[in-house]
């Protein structure tokens, strides 16, 4: 015993070592270009009193607050995590410009942030010496009534672009997400689903041009990109492929009134016979009803919002849906813009801060997770369901989560081909789980990331895999367990595919296509980067 402690001592010691000599020669590595860098970014500006205001390094005071503003997944911001070098927060097209230019020529590495919502920290974390393009003062929000379109800043808030669009008309909507601290870059980069998608299809698919940074510096338009390019940024890891500005987007007709309900059900009021019978009821409704379903330990709730007055809701469940039960006084009047606060069960009479002051409704409360989603075909048996429910029952109610949000309707109609999203046809519903925890002060987080594999592994054997057709995962819900690229050096196509088909099936290989053509030097590249077929 006591020689299995000295070796276990000098096993510590060693790592020890080990871990401050690589973190000496991360510094070590980087800190001598970082000056030069510096000053090239503030030459290359045009402005550079304005320029120097914008770029922040560890010694910098407001660098970690900065660094921690528009982060959700504090894993990533832990002490130990590898954060930038430095923060350049632009102001102006031309300091993006610069921080390309600079980055390609002091061969430092770029990380492009506009919401900070990636699940696996690429947008702000890397393995190798990088700084970060934090994009939150590409904010603004322009909207044309005339036209009903608006031109929207990729760091533009979800919260703050519905409530502007709502103030200007409460009868127009943009069509994205539920996180209403979700950046509208992030969001549109991987196709961006949300309540109403089944009516209005993704953000991305309302999207109608583009301003975007290439690797060269070229500041280009749709007309001026071409569309092949354009098809790639909406929806197909945008960050792959420069760096956006701001999308323009199409406004469309929405009910000022909907109808909304949020009913939960126990194992006792048979539960997991409901969860079974809702995948084949949500996605066949008609599209102006969206029912989503979500469990924890012990649960299961029904989240409904109808475009249409109580009486036909309660027709419609009766007809599609009877076994849930839902009575007059389970429904509730509100207005669109009420959704968001609604099914987060914070009270709509406080939908404006809700929406504007920045608040992440995570389906967990706690600041570290890890989350992993899933594209599902046909029905999972009861069988699969209780077995999933089982290991719930393994966490604690405020640990985990899931939530299955519906497809069909208009996500039916628009070909797998339109943009790089290919989850459309035959796709019932989609799953994300999130297992999560507030400490890093014991075995809670790899608890939390083996449960969250079991979980995977379990939904596994109702999913099909093959060559032909990959299990699907939702690219805004980054996920390296299902693998990554080369962190140093060439990656091959066929490596990347092994992640990049799960995101993007049949269209992988056109989004290879595209970059090959902008991008062949493979600037734009992190762990889920699409390559070029040539980048050695």
């Amino acid at each position: 015993m006591k020689i299995h402690n000295q070796n276990m001592q000098k096993s510590a010691i060693f790592h020890l070592a080990f871990l401050l000599l690589f973190s000496i020669s991360w510094v070590a590595a980087s800190a001598k270009p970082i000056n030069q860098f510096i000053r090239c970014v503030v030459r290359n500006s045009g402005n550079s009193t304005a320029a120097s205001k914008v770029i922040f390094t560890p010694n910098n005071a407001s660098y970690t607050q900065i660094f921690n503003s528009r982060v959700q997944n504090f894993e990533y911001a832990l002490p130990n995590s590898r954060k930038p070098l430095v923060i350049i927060t632009p102001n102006h097209e031309s300091q993006v410009q610069a921080a390309i230019r600079c980055s390609k020529e002091f061969h430092l590495q770029m990380r492009i942030r506009s919401g900070g919502h990636d699940f696996s920290g690429a947008s702000f974390a890397s393995k190798s010496p990088f700084f970060m393009l934090d994009m939150s003062n590409f904010s603004s929000i322009s909207i044309d009534l005339k036209t009903r379109t608006a031109w929207l800043g990729v760091a533009a808030r979800l919260g703050e672009v519905y409530y502007t669009i709502y103030q200007a008309n409460n009868s127009l909507y943009f069509p994205g997400g539920s996180g209403p601290t979700v950046g509208v870059g992030g969001l549109v980069s991987g196709g961006g689903y949300g309540p109403f998608a089944r009516k209005y299809g993704l953000a991305a698919d309302n999207v109608i041009d583009a301003r975007v940074v290439d690797a060269n510096g070229r500041i280009l338009d749709r007309k001026s990109m071409g569309e092949d390019f354009f098809w790639a940024i909406r929806g197909g890891n945008g960050a792959s492929f420069g760096v956006v500005l701001s999308y323009q987007v199409n406004l469309v007709e929405i009910r000022p009134n909907f109808t909304a309900f949020n009913v939960s059900r126990t194992l006792e009021q048979n539960a997991i016979k409901l969860l079974h019978k809702w995948q084949y009821v949500a996605p066949r409704v008609p599209r102006d009803l969206s029912i989503t379903a979500r469990f924890s330990s012990g649960s299961a709730a029904f989240l409904a919002f109808f475009q249409g007055d109580v009486d036909t809701l309660l027709s419609l469940m009766k007809e599609y849906f009877p076994e849930l039960g839902v009575t007059k006084e389970d429904c509730d009047n509100i207005r669109w813009i009420d959704n968001y606060a609604y099914q987060y069960s914070f009270p709509i009479q406080s939908t404006r801060e809700f929406l504007l002051r920045g608040v992440n409704p995570n389906l967990t409360p706690n600041p570290y997770f890890k989350g992993r989603s899933e594209f599902v075909q046909k029905p999972i048996p009861e069988i699969g369901i209780k077995k999933i429910w089982n290991l719930f029952l393994q966490r604690n109610p405020t640990d985990s989560a899931m939530e299955c949000t519906p497809f069909g309707g208009k996500m039916d109609e628009i070909p797998v081909s339109m943009i790089p999203f290919p989850h459309r046809v035959g796709t019932s519903y989609l799953v994300v789980n999130i297992a999560s925890w507030n400490t890093t002060n014991s075995t809670m987080p790899q608890d939390s990331i083996n449960w969250s594999r079991r979980l995977y592994n379990i939904m596994g054997k109702y999913i099909p895999n093959t060559p032909s057709n990959p299990r699907g995962a939702y690219v805004n819900y980054r996920d390296f367990d299902l693998g990554t690229n080369n962190p140093h050096g060439h990656t091959s196509v066929e490596q990347a595919r092994v992640w990049g088909a799960h995101y993007f099936k049949s269209n992988f290989d056109r989004l290879v296509k595209v970059k090959t053509k902008i991008d062949p030097q493979n600037f734009f590249n992190f762990e889920q980067s699409i390559p070029p077929y040539s980048n050695s």
